[in-house]
């Protein structure tokens, strides 16, 4: 069931209008519909009141916040970017924002054996101080697990509803993630068990959840902006985030998965050729060279590629494009 918003402003009509078609062409549009809704509040609370979208007014949403960060303030901005379209389609002369590509790609730290150690302890032994919020620590258990053990993107673990949980064969179907694209993860039998236990749990104290991972506002699922910030409270919480030149996020985990499992099919002589088509599509990447991208970048995986330099020269290619 989706989340339906009340629109105020005096784009409301073209704000719910850019929605309903979007949808009747397939997307979910949650998110985004999310976002056009915290506009629209914007909107009402700075007194905007034209039926147009003003370069003036693209100017003040387009200021990026101290709580976020340029890409997601990027984001936000390509949505109005997208009411514009809709409105001058419609013959409404918006002003349209450009387009504006996401900063360099940062190279990502890979997580250490000792240091997944540490920050799944720091998540196993989190208790809210609230007793009506203790079930995020059963949560948190197995929304972390799933970024590292599947490596699944943030949106996709948060976005997971119960209908597309097989529990009894172990097998998640991501609906529209990056991409419009659906693909089933197949997971390891240890963490199908954690969320079949899990599952148990919740269905106990929030029966009728329609999502996997229920958010603190009731019928929503858990925020991400929420997973970003335990993620940095956690990743705080371990000995090694002083120690660490660069702070790993979230996405991090997903990186460390396909970094890992590169590594020991290297040290095991597995063609890679043979594997990395499944591990792209396991991954939800349209192609093998936006795998292959994410070993590039890391020292930790070249470390594996000089102890088998006579065979990584044939499999590991030069590669440009990024995926997440």
């Amino acid at each position: 069931m989706k989340k339906t918003y009340v629109y105020r402003s005096s784009l409301a009509p073209y704000i719910e209008g850019l929605i309903c078609q979007k949808r009747a062409d397939g997307f979910l549009y949650e998110y985004e519909a999310y976002i056009l809704k915290t506009f629209d509040d914007f909107c009402v609370d700075n007194g905007f009141r034209d039926t147009v979208i003003t370069r003036e007014l693209v100017m003040k949403w387009a200021v990026q916040r101290e709580t976020e960060g340029i890409n997601y303030r990027n984001q936000r901005v390509s949505f109005i970017r997208q009411l514009s379209l809709y409105m001058n389609s419609l013959g409404i002369n918006s002003y349209i924002p450009r387009q504006t590509a996401s900063t360099v790609t940062t190279i990502p730290h890979i997580l250490s054996t000792e240091e997944l150690k540490s920050l799944y302890h720091v998540i196993d032994s989190y208790l809210p101080d609230k007793e009506k919020w203790q079930r995020f620590s059963i949560e948190y258990q197995v929304i972390f697990r799933l970024y590292y053990c599947c490596g699944l993107r943030l949106a996709e673990v948060c976005n997971l509803k119960v209908k597309d949980v097989n529990l009894e064969d172990g097998i998640l179907k991501i609906v529209q993630s990056k991409g419009n694209k659906d693909r089933l993860v197949y997971m390891a039998d240890d963490v199908a068990d954690l969320c079949r236990n899990y599952h148990k749990r919740m269905v106990s104290l929030l029966p009728g959840s329609e999502w996997f991972f229920p958010g603190r506002v009731q019928g929503q699922p858990i925020r991400k902006t929420s997973m970003y910030k335990k993620f940095k409270q956690f990743w705080n919480m371990t000995p090694f985030a002083d120690a660490c030149d660069k702070a790993p996020t979230i996405h991090a985990l997903r990186h460390t998965f396909v970094v890992n499992r590169m590594n020991e099919w290297m040290l095991e002589g597995t063609s890679l050729n043979t594997m990395m088509p499944y591990l792209s599509r396991y991954l939800g990447h349209s192609s093998v060279e936006g795998t292959f991208y994410y070993y590039h970048q890391v020292d930790k995986a070249f470390q594996i590629v000089r102890k088998k330099d006579s065979l990584s020269g044939r499999v590991i290619p030069e590669v440009v494009p990024y995926e997440e």
